[in-house]
């Protein structure tokens, strides 16, 4: 495989460096990953009582709340759903605002949002509406609770790299999302969405994120940096649909995807976790010390990003940890 061309891919594809505005929207509102919350975390984890309120948000680009309004109704309660269980919380309410020209230009919105909460059993309780504007506009919140938290901030060199996909779906055609809800049994989505916290109250994962709009690649850039660390990805080790290009799939936004990181003596149960409700799982790297996310395949390897020189969300402690 020529990592360096991979390398270069991934760092030039546009889903990997949209994310890096959230430096600049972190840095205009003073925030840091010691503010209330934890920003850079895919929920803000508000002590509460003996466990943590989860709170989070998606907005979506108007292009393609225009093109696909129903599709991105679902992911609106989709992708808020993931963050928390990306947390190791389980989800509780969504509100929404949705923005349209009228009744009708917002009724596929609203559909794909109504068939997404009865699938992912998580109910929409209010919001805004706006049915007097030029365009179609999306936005969606969150709330969740935890008993234990998976977090951003606590992958320490030593521990492994795990990577878990649900490969029961397809490409979204023009896009590079890929979604595996599409006729699945409502039963089978909600049983998945136990799978995070059983493994945080059990101890077994104790960092990770989603895999969102950065793919797998970006993931791990911002898992690394806001732990303070390195992160090798064993390229071929990461679970993929049959036949899919290496870099197209490292920069895909699944849509129950997760890296998580865990105690090497855990990674068996972890991967099990998954497998055994027919989520692809495998163990794909390791945390090092320093702050390179590096490619690999077999004895080759390639720097990807370095954190420290080039930092991706510019949240995190400026010392990286030490093996």
């Amino acid at each position: 495989m020529d990592l360096p061309a991979l390398a270069a891919t991934l760092r030039a594809n546009p889903n990997i460096r949209s994310k890096r505005a959230i430096d600049v929207t972190c840095a205009g509102l003073g925030l840091t990953a010691a503010s209330a919350g934890r920003p850079g975390d895919d929920a803000a984890a508000l002590p509460d009582g003996d466990g943590w309120l989860l709170f989070a948000a998606e907005g979506f680009m108007n292009e393609f709340v225009n093109a696909a309004p129903w599709f991105a109704g679902w992911c609106a309660v989709m992708v808020n759903v993931s963050d928390i269980l990306a947390m190791g919380g389980r989800p509780l309410a969504v509100t929404d605002a949705v923005w349209a020209p009228d009744g009708a230009a917002a009724a596929e919105i609203l559909a794909g949002m109504k068939a997404a909460s009865e699938a992912y059993g998580v109910p929409i309780v209010g919001g805004h509406s706006n049915l007097d504007t030029d365009r179609r506009q999306l936005a969606a919140a969150i709330i969740g609770r935890a008993k234990a938290l998976i977090t951003s901030f606590d992958a320490q060199p030593g521990d492994v790299l795990i990577a878990a996909v649900d490969l029961r779906g397809d490409y979204a055609e023009g896009s590079d999302n890929f979604p595996a809800f599409m006729n699945a049994p409502h039963s089978r989505l909600r049983g998945d969405m136990a799978i995070l916290p059983e493994l945080a109250e059990a101890g077994l994962a104790h960092a990770g994120k989603d895999i969102s709009q950065g793919g797998i690649a970006g993931t791990a850039v911002m898992l690394a940096e806001c732990s303070g660390v390195g992160i090798e990805i064993d390229v071929t080790a990461l679970p993929k649909p049959d036949g899919a290009d290496v870099a197209r799939w490292m920069a895909t936004f699944p849509s129950f995807g997760f890296l998580l990181v865990a105690r090497r003596e855990d990674a068996t149960a972890v991967v099990e976790k998954f497998t055994r409700r027919g989520v692809a799982a495998a163990l794909a790297g390791r945390v090092t010390a320093g702050t390179q996310v590096v490619l690999r395949d077999g004895d080759a390897c390639e720097v990807f990003w370095d954190h420290a020189a080039n930092p991706y969300l510019g949240l995190v402690r400026k010392e990286p940890a030490n093996a």
